[in-house]
């Protein structure tokens, strides 16, 4: 997932894929605790993306992301 990508989206689509990606990281956690874990690397890759999303989130509001 590319930042340029996530540009071209809604705020509400964005709101929407946070949501999954947050379920995506809560079920690699629930696979890893029981030690169903077949990929490491995702957990890492969820992440990012997660951090992606939220910066480009940031960006998008008026106010310079500042809360």
């Amino acid at each position: 997932m590319k930042a340029k990508d996530l540009r071209a989206k809604t705020a509400k689509e964005l709101g929407e894929e946070l949501l999954k990606l947050r379920r995506e990281q809560f079920n690699l956690r629930m696979a890893r605790a029981t030690g169903q874990a077949a990929k490491p690397d995702q957990f890492s890759k969820v992440r990012r993306n997660i951090a992606r999303v939220k910066t480009v989130l940031a960006q998008a509001r008026p106010s310079g992301g500042k809360v």
